[in-house]
């Protein structure tokens, strides 16, 4: 058996650029010419798996197989990368805590609400949802409200990770000693108390999939932090569109560190906080109060 069989089948460029296409306009997902070997080499599996020679063969699957919708939720599980940990970017959340939960709750009171909704986009396995949850309960603002945080994955496989809320040492790289009060031990890891789990609601989505994102209800705030450096500026723009729709008026929109929506979005404004800089879905003139004379 040669060694090429045991590495398995080569992917040229003119396939790699086909099934490119196919991935990008099914989750957003976009690799440039130099990421040929890494689509290569993630997707060689899928092609065993499915008893495929050739990544044409694989490429046809996709285009016109009966599962074909099914193999794309499994492609776009191996090309993904799924990298978190509790409190992440902690500046941001310490604007998140301090600035941005005190206006979210005047403006909820002022439409006659007691209810909070958070809504991570592209959540991985769920450590940025228990984390939003965990500082909303320390503020004591929102005691005796309706609280949701609602993380979606395209990955059915960290969303099971996410539910079962268990996690090892990797995850706590950057953990607030404050908050170990949150966990509780187990042989397996350490699992999230159960009080904090009930905040959390976990969903498949393909953020391309503009109207299933219906399911996300209104919101808040928005998490879409580290998602969108992977995605080609029109799949962007079209995820920036649909956080903008579920978002009510007011409602903050919270990117990465290295992400901004300049070239992508222009709805919404920028918000100058002391630890961060985040984006708003502007309140119409109507919405705003009157001003003391």
């Amino acid at each position: 058996m040669s060694l090429l069989h045991d590495q398995g089948p080569p992917l040229g460029l003119q396939e790699f650029r086909l099934l490119r296409d196919v991935i990008n306009k099914f989750c957003g997902i976009y690799f440039a010419d130099d990421s040929a070997y890494v689509v290569e080499r993630r997707l060689r599996g899928r092609l065993r798996d499915l008893g495929l020679e050739e990544f044409s063969e694989y490429y046809r699957y996709l285009q016109y197989h009966p599962k074909a919708q099914a193999e794309l939720e499994a492609a776009a599980e191996v090309l993904t990368t799924n990298e978190t940990y509790f409190f992440r970017e902690s500046y941001q959340l310490r604007a998140f805590t301090d600035e941005i939960l005190p206006v979210v709750r005047g403006r909820a009171k002022a439409r006659g609400s007691r209810r909070l909704d958070v809504w991570s986009a592209g959540c991985s396995s769920g450590e940025e949802v228990y984390t939003v949850a965990m500082l909303i309960d320390s503020s004591g603002l929102f005691d005796g409200w309706d609280v949701r945080v609602f993380g979606n994955d395209i990955s059915r496989r960290v969303l099971r990770k996410a539910r079962g809320a268990t996690y090892s040492s990797a995850s706590f790289r950057a953990m607030i000693p404050d908050y170990e009060r949150y966990f509780i031990e187990t042989d397996e890891g350490k699992q999230v108390h159960p009080r904090i789990r009930s905040m959390c609601h976990f969903g498949h989505l393909n953020l391309m999939n503009q109207r299933r994102a219906a399911i996300v209800g209104r919101v808040d705030v928005a998490f879409c932090r580290n998602v969108l450096i992977y995605f080609d500026d029109a799949s962007r723009r079209k995820v920036l569109d649909t956080i903008y729709e579920r978002l009510h008026r007011g409602g903050y929109l919270l990117l990465g560190h290295s992400e901004s929506l300049v070239r992508s979005s222009t709805a919404f404004e920028i918000t100058q906080l002391t630890t961060d800089i985040v984006y708003r879905r502007p309140v119409p003139y109507t919405d705003l109060p009157p001003r003391r004379v």
